[in-house]
């Protein structure tokens, strides 16, 4: 079964996209299933099992189950251009780890794409996690979802989007003009 998405969040916007995300249907393989042509984002266990005929492709990407790790793609990195990362439901939050580790750990500089259960209120912690491409829940406003990623405007924790915390990104020494009010480190927060 092929998944499309007439739009995503990319970056900071709204964007048409032109990926596919194939799913395995029930008593499909992932040795035997057909894999069409065009810009397609295949399951890990598809790109394991036919790795040799896909890898002559040159739009192909990959995505990940929760229950899966990203350090089995380490040599492959360089073939995909985009990696999607499941969320099944929701409330599982395996797919930030694994955004993370293929970030910081691995050296992904590529597209990094949320699919599955996709809301509004993740899209923040998600980007900063490493992803930057979002493909939200068809039955909610993607417009609505696309301003999750500015809910906040300061953050205390260094992460992947952001790797200087608070403390060292607010000068604690200030100048005698400047006022009272903001020479507070959280003001504004």
């Amino acid at each position: 079964m092929l998944d499309r998405h007439p739009q995503i969040i990319k970056g900071r916007e709204v964007v048409d996209d032109d990926w596919s995300v194939l799913k395995l249907d029930e008593g499909q393989t992932a040795d035997s299933v057909d894999v069409p042509a065009g810009k397609i984002i295949v399951p890990l266990t598809v790109w394991q099992a036919q790795r040799e005929a896909l890898a002559q492709r040159a739009e192909l990407g990959v995505w990940l189950a929760p229950d899966e790790s990203a350090a089995v793609l380490k040599d492959d990195l360089q073939r995909f251009q985009v990696i999607a990362i499941d969320f099944p439901k929701f409330t599982d939050g395996r797919g930030y780890s694994i955004a993370y580790n293929l970030r910081k750990r691995l050296g992904w500089t590529g597209e990094l794409r949320a699919i599955g259960d996709v809301l509004r209120d993740q899209l923040f912690q998600m980007a900063r996690c490493g992803f930057d491409a979002y493909a939200t829940r068809q039955d909610r406003s993607i417009h609505d979802a696309l301003k999750g990623l500015s809910v906040f405007s300061e953050t205390y924790q260094a992460t992947v989007d952001n790797p200087i915390p608070l403390f060292r990104r607010a000068s604690r020494e200030h100048s005698r003009d400047t006022p009272a009010e903001h020479r507070d480190v959280g003001a504004g927060i």
